[in-house]
């Protein structure tokens, strides 16, 4: 059974914790992306920065590690809520365009553009689609049609010395696997496809070496 995208976008009442995140100064200026942000997270929409829209602005860029997280409705931290909501609106039909293969059996899709990924077989969505989070400019996730060549659950990276937990390489170091920060911090991976742990498990269970992924498109700012 497919699994939808309804969960993708974090809740609209961000909850506002009293540590040192939030207890350095906040904004007070207005910023150029103030209505759509105050609109994505629930605000009046008045265009005018507050001092409780500063601390809920703040809350949704300390959660992404959107930096700085001082408030400010800006070009970033909108960048990143317009991703959310272009995700949401694909809703079950990710491969509506038809740009994944439907032909070669199962297979991973990630679609670089949407930031999203999914496993089909054949036309039948099988799971997603799901957040992820791709290479960065300058280490772009490289496109086309792969395989996954080698699995490794416990995988540490020999460049970056990080945890790459539930690792199924598919092109040379880039590779599906879990992080512990948001798939939405910005700027991106060093080409990985990062995933939730919750995805990457379900990723590492339904395929095996040898299935077909595919990636296409074009991450925004690469």
């Amino acid at each position: 059974m497919a699994l939808g995208i309804t969960m993708l976008v974090a809740p609209l009442t961000v909850a506002l914790g009293t540590g040192s995140a939030q207890a350095a100064s906040c904004s007070t200026q207005t910023g150029p992306y103030q209505k759509q942000v105050e609109k994505f997270l629930g605000r009046p929409v008045d265009g005018k920065q507050s001092a409780a829209d500063c601390k809920v602005i703040k809350a949704f860029q300390t959660k992404h590690k959107i930096t700085p997280n001082a408030g400010y409705a800006g070009s970033v931290t909108w960048g990143v809520m317009n991703l959310m909501n272009k995700q949401k609106a694909v809703g079950n039909n990710p491969n509506k365009a038809g740009k994944c293969p439907t032909d070669k059996g199962r297979i991973a899709c990630v679609d670089l553009t949407l930031q999203l990924s999914w496993i089909q077989d054949g036309k039948t969505l099988k799971y997603g689609p799901v957040p992820v989070r791709t290479g960065r400019n300058g280490h772009e996730t490289r496109t086309g049609l792969k395989k996954v060549y080698w699995r490794n659950i416990d995988h540490v990276s020999s460049i970056y010395h990080v945890p790459m937990p539930y690792s199924q390489f598919f092109d040379g170091g880039q590779a599906f696997h879990s992080v512990g920060i948001s798939v939405w911090s910005p700027p991106g991976s060093h080409g990985c496809v990062n995933m939730t742990k919750k995805d990457a498990v379900q990723y590492w269970n339904m395929l095996r070496k040898g299935d077909d992924v595919f990636v296409y498109g074009r991450k925004s700012g690469t």
